[in-house]
């Protein structure tokens, strides 16, 4: 039976664990925030495991491997990438928005020829450090384009954006060889991989078919599809196929897809109907530049995925289908470059990544969905400048201050608990008007066990100075007889788990000594900056106190033992 609570709270003070120097010197505003430990809002949603990117061939090279290793030791096995360009001709060669395998060409009689090294590159580097693919089937050799000169663009961000939809990006003109591509693909992967470990995979074709990517019609695309997935299917019947990963929430091209998926006549089959196994669509924010500063928009990213949720539960045959983001950020295009782009680099990524997957989770328990994943769409860029302004989770191998916030999310395990917080903006005035008054500090707790784990942020739109908030959190419906009491603090600021800030002090060198290397590795790292003492408890209330900087990420690891 549950001991009586009594406000005896244990109280870890600004003196005896954290040693804060606020960098703004503005006073600080009160934060209350309560963790009812004692409540139970399901499992954590590790919706954060699924990363993707342009350029496929960063995979294999030096710094994606070290990359791709950091992001598989989060939870192995459970990471899944996606990549564009997979089965584009080339010789393999990365550039911007560019990669290629030449998986298929024909000999002179317009017979197939099958190359499965560079793929394999791609594939072994994701399995060997516990990333499994997230598979994108596109886009088009240039042997099948119904219009493959140009083929190859040459884009930077300097150009055009419209300069990237070259020959890659048409119909076939043979839908029979599309699907046998696809077919002898999945059968290559099954004797490469095995077939338990294939089956773990995700399988959809293409990518934001309803915008320029795809140079065909809407009815010529669901014929792609048809064919994709009853290639993949007749390899491998258990394979897990769906999409159509489309730009936004997609609108009518998503419930026409999904109607056709239902209730269509089958292209490649002739049958009724599609397989489809989960849903995907994209979802972006927008920030401007205003005023010398980057404004976010939180509030345009959620309100996508909403609408998306809408359409979805608007289909009762699609009840409890697993749905993921393919593309989650907080803005669309990964290797552009400008003002409006300068958040990229430090705290304000960090800070938004942590509140904003938070209200995916919250979206995903209002409409009632079972929401699978949320895909960060950034990675890293091989042979370019040290933090040159790419939506990317490391530069030249020195992994950015976003890239924590994934660690974090990572520690967190067992049941989520109830949050409440008075300076949290409500999901529905986020929905609306974003983040643009007061800022939002809240948390997200989980409990495993003896450990109660809390993220706690402090975000805003503006990326501007602000004073820092002094956040009291309270831990109510403790169940733990008396014992010690252990708390780890990680903290994501201007200065701890922030290469950033140390590149910049350092002279913001391009050519970085070893030295300098290796204490950029260091500032990178996600640190425990807390207390590592204990302190008796007694079946009370406990509180913490701490201080946030403006857009500051802090998580608590709070350790009861008998």
């Amino acid at each position: 039976m549950r001991m009586s609570i009594i406000r005896s709270a244990v109280l870890i003070t600004l003196s005896s664990v954290i040693f804060y120097n606020s960098s703004t010197g503005q006073d600080s505003f009160k934060v209350n925030i309560q963790v009812d430990v004692s409540s139970n809002l399901g499992p954590v949603n590790h919706i954060w495991r699924y990363f993707g990117a342009d350029e496929p061939n960063y995979a294999y090279m030096k710094n994606g491997k070290k990359l791709l290793g950091d992001l598989g030791s989060l939870r192995p096995g459970e990471i899944f990438f996606r990549a564009h360009n997979l089965l584009n001709s080339g010789d393999g060669t990365a550039d911007l928005k560019w990669g290629s395998t030449n998986v298929y060409t024909e000999d002179e009689e317009g017979n197939p020829v099958y190359y499965w090294g560079i793929l394999d590159s791609i594939f072994d580097t994701y399995l060997g450090n516990g990333v499994r693919p997230y598979v994108e089937i596109g886009f088009m050799p240039e042997a099948l384009s119904v219009n493959p000169e140009p083929y190859r663009h040459h884009w930077n961000p300097s150009l055009p954006y419209g300069e990237v939809y070259t020959g890659w990006a048409y119909p076939p003109d043979n839908y029979i060889k599309w699907g046998d591509l696809v077919y002898n693909w999945v059968l290559h992967c099954i004797d490469r991989y095995g077939e338990e470990e294939v089956k773990k995979w995700y399988w959809e074709t293409w990518n934001e078919p309803n915008i320029d990517y795809w140079q065909g019609t809407r009815e010529e695309f669901f014929m792609l599809h048809d064919y994709a997935i009853e290639a993949v299917l007749r390899a491998l019947p258990e394979a897990r196929v769906g999409g159509p990963d489309v730009a936004g929430h997609g609108g009518s091209f998503m419930q026409d897809f999904i109607e056709h998926c239902l209730r269509g006549v089958n292209y490649a089959t002739g049958e009724t109907g599609t397989q489809l196994d989960f849903v995907a669509f994209h979802a972006k924010g927008s920030p401007v530049y205003v005023n010398g500063h980057v404004r976010m928009n939180m509030g345009r990213q959620l309100a996508t995925i909403k609408r998306g949720f809408e359409i979805v539960t608007s289909y009762p045959e699609l009840d409890g289908i697993p749905i993921i983001i393919g593309e989650s950020d907080p803005e669309g295009c990964a290797a552009c470059q400008g003002e409006s782009l300068g958040y990229r680099n430090g705290t304000m990524y960090s800070s938004y990544t942590a509140a904003s997957f938070v209200r995916k989770m919250d979206l995903a328990l209002l409409h009632n969905v079972n929401l699978e994943g949320a895909l960060t769409w950034a990675f890293e860029f091989e042979d370019q400048p040290y933090f040159a302004g790419f939506r990317s989770l490391a530069t030249n191998g020195i992994n950015k201050p976003v890239s924590n916030v994934f660690r974090m999310f990572s520690m967190m395990k067992g049941e989520r608990v109830e949050v409440k917080s008075d300076y949290q903006v409500p999901l529905g005035k986020i929905l609306e008007e974003s983040v643009r008054e007061k800022p939002d500090v809240s948390a997200f707790a989980s409990k495993s066990g003896n450990r109660i784990y809390i993220m706690a942020w402090h975000y805003h739109d503006d990326d501007t100075t602000g004073p820092p908030a002094r956040i009291i959190m309270d831990l109510t419906g403790l169940d733990f007889k008396e014992g010690k009491c252990k708390v780890d603090r990680y903290l994501i600021d201007e200065y701890q788990g922030n290469s950033y800030t140390a590149w910049k002090e350092m002279g913001s060198p391009q050519k970085p000594d070893d030295k300098q290397v290796k204490k950029l590795m260091e500032k990178s790292s996600l640190q425990n900056t807390g207390y590592e003492g204990s302190t008796t408890v007694n079946n009370s209330i406990l509180t913490i106190e701490d201080v946030l900087d403006r857009q500051a990420v802090a998580l608590y690891v709070i350790n009861f033992s008998e």
